[in-house]
Formats: C-alpha cells, sequence, structure tokens
C-alpha cells in the first residue's frame, strides 16, 4: 500500500504527517500547487476557468491522514506530540538534533510502515523564490538553487533543506516533493509585488514574495468547498502564530500580503520585528557599530513579542502576565493586526470575510476580540459566546468572521500524491505503447 510521509523541519522543531495515498487521483502535468483544497479527505477542489467566475473541477480522491505530530524542543527539552486514531499523547524525547528526532519518529510510525510503503515524502520549503510558482521534485539542481535562498529565510530555509537531505537518505527510492510557502503569492499584482527601487533589482529578485501560502492554499479550498459565493469574493486571512501574516485572497487567489521579500516584514511576531522602518537598520549598523549578522539576529530572533515584553514570545505566556510590559506587547500586537486587516481590505475594494487560522488565530479568542474591535466600520463585529467557543462562524456584523484551522501539512501530501499519479500514469501509458508496439511487430512478421 502506497503512503505519503510530509516534513516540516524547523531549528527546533519536525512536523510530520503520515498518509495513505488515495487511488484513482486526478494526474496533473506535474507536481503542481493546488489551486484550490478542502479539508475533508474524500473532496479536492480544482479552479479550471480562472479567477473571477471561480469555476471548479469536480472532485478528487484525497489522502487519508493515519497519523500526525511534531518534535518540539530538539536540542534542549525535546517533546513528541502524536496525534493517532482520535487521541493525543505528549511525552519526552530524548532528541538533541533533527536527524535524532526524525528517528524518533519513524520509531513511533513503525507500526503502519509494516503495512505501507512510504513511496513519497512531501517537505515544507519556506522560500522558492521567483522561479519555483508550484510544487517541485526536489533533484540536486533544485536543491541547490533553493539553498541559496537561505539569506532570506534563515530562520527557515536552512532547516527545511536539512530535512529533504533526511529524507532523501532515509526513503532514497521515494520520490522527494518541495512545496512552497511563498508560490500561492504569484498571482500579486506588479505593483503589490515590487519596492520603489531601480528596476534592474526587480529583475534580480528584490521583490515581494509573500509567506504562509501553504496555509492560505489550504483556507481557500474550505472557502471554496463551503461557501462558493464567499469564494468568489473579497477574502482576509489572519494567519497569526508564532510567525504572522495577513493575506488579501480575490476570487481563491491572492493579490496582497503583509510579508514581502523575507519572513521579517509586516506583523510583530513571537521573536521577528514585523515591519521596521529600512532607515533604523542603516542606523543600526552605521551608528551602534551592528554587523550584518547581528541585526539579523535583532530582527529574527531577539524581537516582536519577546523584544517588545522583555518576557517571551509566546503570546500564551504574555497573556497570562500581568506586567506590564506583557500588556504593551499585547496592544501593539492588535494595532498592527488591525491596521494590516485595513490595507488588505483596501488592496481588495472591500471585504466579504475576515478569517483566523494559526496558533493564536484559532486559540486566542480574546486576541480575535480585540483586533475586530474597532473595525465595525468594514462591517466585521464579534459575536462573543462563538468566539469564546473557537466556533467557526463568530461574527455579528454583515462581513463573515470566521476561525477556520488551517492543515499545511495536507496540502503538502496533495501535491506528493499529484506526483505520484503523474509517475503512475506515464508508467502505464509507457506499457501500452511498448504492448502496442509488440502486437504491430507479431503483426507485421506474419
Amino acid at each position: 500500500m502506497s503512503a505519503i510521509l510530509t516534513l516540516n523541519t524547523g531549528s527546533s522543531s519536525l512536523k510530520f504527517g503520515l498518509y495513505r495515498a488515495a487511488s484513482g487521483p486526478r494526474p496533473g502535468p506535474g507536481p503542481a500547487r493546488p489551486q484550490l483544497a478542502s479539508p475533508e479527505p474524500e473532496t479536492t477542489w480544482h479552479e479550471t476557468s480562472g479567477p473571477e467566475n471561480g469555476a471548479l473541477e469536480p472532485p478528487a480522491p484525497d489522502p487519508e491522514s493515519l497519523v500526525h505530530g511534531q518534535v518540539d524542543g530538539i536540542g534542549k527539552t525535546a517533546r513528541l506530540i502524536l496525534k493517532e486514531y482520535g487521541r493525543e499523547t505528549n511525552r519526552p524525547l530524548a532528541a538533541a538534533t533533527q536527524p535524532e528526532a526524525l528517528a524518533a519518529v519513524l520509531q513511533v510510525l513503525e507500526p503502519h510502515r509494516q503495512e505501507i510503503a512510504i513511496s513519497g515524502v512531501g517537505h515544507r520549503i519556506v522560500h522558492g523564490g521567483p522561479d519555483f510558482a508550484e510544487a517541485a521534485v526536489l533533484t540536486p539542481e533544485v536543491i541547490e538553487a533553493l539553498a541559496a535562498l537561505n539569506p532570506l529565510a534563515p530562520l527557515h530555509q536552512p532547516y527545511n533543506l536539512a530535512g529533504v537531505v533526511m529524507g532523501r537518505a532515509t526513503f532514497p527510492d521515494a520520490v522527494q516533493v518541495g512545496c512552497f510557502d511563498t508560490a500561492f503569492h504569484r498571482s500579486h499584482p506588479w505593483v503589490n509585488d515590487t519596492f520603489a527601487l531601480p528596476r534592474s533589482y526587480y529583475d534580480k529578485g528584490i521583490r515581494r514574495y509573500g509567506f504562509h501560502g501553504l496555509s492560505y492554499d489550504y483556507i481557500t479550498g474550505v472557502i471554496a468547498r463551503d461557501y462558493p459565493d464567499l469564494h468568489r469574493g473579497r477574502v482576509v486571512i489572519a494567519h497569526l502564530g508564532n510567525g504572522a501574516s495577513i493575506c488579501a485572497v480575490k476570487g481563491g487567489r491572492s493579490i496582497g500580503s503583509t510579508m514581502g521579500f523575507s519572513a521579517l516584514d509586516g506583523l510583530p511576531m513571537g521573536t521577528r520585528c514585523g515591519q521596521i522602518d529600512p532607515g533604523a537598520v542603516l542606523h543600526l549598523i552605521a551608528r551602534e557599530g551592528m554587523s550584518p549578522d547581528e541585526v539579523t539576529e535583532l530582527l529574527y530572533r531577539r524581537s516582536g513579542l519577546l523584544g517588545l515584553s522583555g518576557i517571551s514570545g509566546d503570546m500564551r505566556s504574555l497573556l497570562a502576565s500581568d506586567r506590564p510590559e506583557a500588556a504593551e506587547a499585547i496592544d501593539y500586537y492588535v494595532f498592527r493586526a488591525r491596521r494590516e486587516i485595513g490595507a488588505m481590505t483596501a488592496i481588495l475594494g472591500g471585504i466579504d470575510a475576515l478569517v483566523f487560522c494559526g496558533g493564536i488565530g484559532e486559540n486566542a479568542a480574546v486576541i480575535r476580540q480585540r483586533i475586530v474591535e474597532g473595525l465595525d466600520y468594514l462591517g466585521l463585529m464579534v459575536e462573543r459566546d462563538a468566539n469564546d467557543r473557537n466556533a467557526r462562524d463568530i461574527g455579528a456584523g454583515p462581513a463573515r468572521l470566521m476561525v477556520i484551522p488551517t492543515d499545511e501539512e495536507r496540502i503538502i501530501a496533495r501535491a506528493v500524491q499529484k506526483e505520484l499519479a503523474r509517475r503512475a500514469t506515464g508508467k502505464k501509458a509507457r506499457m501500452l505503447r511498448l504492448r502496442a508496439r509488440h502486437v504491430l511487430t507479431a503483426l507485421t512478421s506474419l
């Protein structure tokens, strides 16, 4: 039985999922980013006629989730969180490195691996640059090109690619597919994709890329399936977690994002600064005597909620704290989120729905409420009881207000399944051609 393993490798974490590949998926021309996706294992919707009319193809089978989880705190106090058969377990783990974490994960998956063969491994790759607008088979040449993007996402890209190395070594016969967080945003209009620098820099790749694309891809799929009229409208999606961004989506396509050239821009995050005046960075270098590496460390690892509060980059810790610095950090976070929702609404020319997802977006009711307060002029109002229950529909105004849990791993599994289907279709076609040649040879010899 064919199976798919998904890996999302970070500096101190490893998320994974094991899926049974569905039989008979619709083959495509190659490993491409599914434009639209659904949350259920039975259906995957695909856009056919452009973003304005939102025409959808019939559903194709979806990979079946067997088990998923993550290893947190690699190198410190690692823990394995496993979700299987509707149950969740959480236990300490001796894992000082990513390879040790993967070895522990494979050991946990061993009962499943006795019945299935892993035919494909899918990897989350944060940065695809200007050249990777859809999923890609991870050949040595592709991996080399992606490694050149490490400076643009130093918290993610090197570790993502380390996961690829582990996947290739552990499953040498499986196809390795990379899925890019930047790919979803390649439909941006030029004005939302550029900086006001000399045009030659745009041609060199100095442009706005946007991130969290796998999450946005999943959420737009849920909307396409459950709310087709809304799918054709104007939706703002707020992915709020340790990393955070907001995306403007019209007709299922991204037309604007708070993140830009790197995963630093836009909202403040757990340890990343969000939007900052470039002049402040120049000042840090010229006047404070900081080196580029020191500035990188400051902006990526010592800023955001951690830097503002001096306590923690974890929103849960700040909400539980009674220190004024924690309250001020939350105030800034809420202010920036509200401001960026307004900006994305302006890009769309209005708003039909605001959707929250990500760890904070899905679970922190008080943060959602505070962000939406003051946005009633956009038709956004909170129904408090529904919000406190983390219900899907939490709005009480004319514009929809929703909470939709995201599933980036499923998007990765779908892309791998698509490549496996393409290869199976190609193999079958080659066998039919070979059989036809044999028949023709036999007939001509009569």
